[in-house]
């Protein structure tokens, strides 16, 4: 069997209400940060994104090199790592602590030789440095609170602005950097800075609703735009690439428009009513594109030319993906540890408008009779979700504890098991159209859960796993089935679609491998994991297993050949995989859809023994 990746859904930035969030792009590209992770993004082909994770701490901000050959990624903790954007390899050029806190902004000079980074320092709030080396090229000064931004002017005499928490705009001449002015035309924080790519101007959008430009050389205030103002702090403003547009995103939920020589809006985007649809930060992508980050972390893309709405909405989660379920042949859905639930197709992903989860995803199901998907979480409920997997059904039900594993038997019976509660050692509930038909707590702690047709499989914290039998209205214990060797606890167990094998996962990493109808263990040897198995998946013709785990790993066994396997080693790119979904099978080979810790579900071409 072989691998290769040929896919990559990549998640949106993460945001924080009051704070900028910065996005770059890189000629069609967009880049911007989540968790550990760095994307690279073509929304033109919005599957097709490169993922960075080689940082240890949650990164804030990357900015891609004016060649296009390096993109420097900075991190909470003050790191900045500079890294080779062709080819797959993403080889280090440099890892350098230039302050002791958060990073909050960097840029490039117009050589890609120099980058400055600012945040939140003890000792300084900025450091100037060379790319290769990092010996310093100057120093970052003037300011007396956190830095929030800064831009270089890439033609020579190289200039370079500094905007921070303590209301200033600071000017450096350079290189090497060093301290020309402070410039105090904000009344609040100033929130972000921006060179054109001329080099002849620059903008500064602050909390006081202000927007201001400055000679790109000497940093005079050149004027400032007072032209249907925003209503609120503006967070992020983006050049377009002829220097004659300038946009504005701002809390009042409002994207603008700006022509730099009249200094007039000629054109105002407004996204929603609530909370969730402020605007955080913005790029211009291209030469038409414009990109702008709701709070909600949803990538709003607008043409000048058209409308007064986004020609596209781009949705992804933001956090760990935490299930995965497929829906229909050409849709799968994924639970998310925000409570959200996001629909995943061939070049695309959306999320689940509707009543939905207010917390943690813990598992998600699919009918096997009726198409309809059903969906748990750590706010206690168990809900619907329609068929076309574009909504929840308004109505849910509520379960007696935080609900862990979910399987639908034939006659759309949702069976959910719950962490134990006070003395309980746990329970087992049963819902048919989000209403309660059964309970049950039994005498030992019940895990995970699969069904076949009305068989109900129980795996256990003991190790063990229990086949039952519904009728409808009643859970009757059939067989009791028990791995060799020490106990683990059963975290996850799928029947094959034949129902002639049943896999059990552990705790450990092991794969037990039984045989239903004669109530046996088949020899397999599947111990090659080395952390808990948190999803597995079989495939239609129930020929091959794939397991994923929390060790970053993912397993593709063959039940026929079972000394045979393919591990992709690392698939989730130093994080857990929550969840492994076939999503296309064809003679001899299928696709491998795995989510993982970083909100990122990747996929896999197989080609089999």
């Amino acid at each position: 069997m072989s691998f290769k990746r040929s896919a990559a859904f990549a998640p949106n930035p993460v945001t924080a209400r009051g704070v900028s969030t910065k996005l770059s792009a890189s000629k069609d590209k967009v880049v911007y940060t989540n968790g550990k992770t760095v994307i690279i993004r073509d929304l033109k082909t919005p599957n097709q994104a490169t993922v960075y994770s080689e940082h240890v701490k949650a990164t804030t901000v990357a900015r891609i090199s004016p060649s296009g050959y390096y993109c420097a990624s900075a991190d909470v903790s003050g790191t900045v790592k500079v890294w080779d954007t062709v080819g797959e390899d993403q080889v280090l050029k440099g890892e350098y602590k230039v302050i002791s806190g958060r990073v909050n902004d960097l840029a490039w000079d117009g050589e890609s030789k120099r980058i400055l980074a600012v945040g939140d320092g003890r000792e300084k709030f900025g450091h100037a440095f060379m790319m290769d080396t990092g010996s310093s090229t100057g120093e970052v000064a003037g300011h007396s609170k956190v830095i929030n931004a800064v831009s270089i002017r890439h033609q020579r005499p190289f200039r370079a602005a500094t905007a921070g928490d303590d209301n200033l705009i600071v000017f450096h001449t350079g290189a090497p950097y060093k301290y020309e002015k402070t410039i105090r035309t904000h009344t609040k924080f100033v929130q972000d800075v921006r060179y054109a790519s001329s080099g002849d101007h620059f903008a500064s959008v602050g909390s006081d609703s202000k927007i201001f430009l400055y000679d790109g050389k000497t940093g005079d205030t050149v004027a400032e735009i007072t032209d249907s103002p925003h209503k609120g702090s503006i967070m992020a403003c983006s050049w377009s690439t002829d220097n004659k547009s300038l946009i504005t995103s701002s809390a009042d939920r409002t994207v603008k428009l700006w022509d730099v020589e009249t200094r007039k809006a000629v054109q105002t985007w407004t996204l929603g009513t609530g909370i969730s649809h402020q605007q955080m930060g913005n790029t211009w992508s291209g030469e038409q594109d414009i990109v702008s980050l709701s709070l909600s972390g949803d990538l709003n893309l607008f043409d000048p030319r058209t409308g007064e709405k986004p020609t596209r909405v781009f949705r992804a989660p933001q956090t760990s993906i935490t299930a995965l379920a497929p829906l229909n042949s050409s849709t799968f859905i994924a639970g998310t540890a925000e409570g959200r639930i996001f629909s995943y197709s061939d070049d695309a992903s959306s999320c689940l408008e509707g009543e939905g989860h207010t917390a943690l995803v813990t598992g998600v199901a699919s009918s096997p009779t009726d198409g309809k998907a059903y969906s748990i979480g750590w706010d206690d409920r168990v809900r619907e979700i329609e068929r076309d997997g574009k909504n929840f059904v308004p109505a849910s039900a509520s379960t007696i504890a935080q609900p862990r594993s979910i399987a639908v038997t034939s006659d759309s019976t949702v069976f959910i098991v719950e962490l134990a509660k006070g003395s309980e050692l746990g329970n087992i509930e049963a819902f048919r159209s989000n209403q309660k038909v059964f309970n049950l707590q039994p005498k030992f702690t019940p895990v995970s859960v699969a069904t076949s047709g009305s068989t109900v499989a129980i795996g256990g914290n003991d190790g063990k796993v229990r086949l039952n039998q519904w009728d409808g209205k009643t859970l009757s214990e059939t067989t009791v089935l028990e791995g060799k060797g020490k106990s683990q606890e059963v975290t996850f167990i799928a029947f094959s679609p034949d129902a002639k094998y049943l896999a059990s996962g552990d705790k450990s990493g092991r794969i037990t491998l039984f045989d239903v109808k004669e109530q046996k263990i088949i020899p397999t040897n599947w111990e090659f994991h080395r952390s808990a198995i948190k999803s597995l998946s079989w495939t239609a013709d129930s020929r091959h297993l794939a397991s994923g785990s929390q060790d970053t790993d993912v397993y593709v066994w063959s039940i026929e050949k079972p000394v045979k396997n393919i591990a992709i080693k690392n698939a989730g790119q130093r994080s857990g995989i929550n969840g492994v979904l076939w999503i296309d099978e064809s003679a001899g080979k299928g696709k491998l859809a795995a989510a993982s810790d970083d909100a990122t579900v990747r996929i896999w071409d197989i080609v089999f023994h």
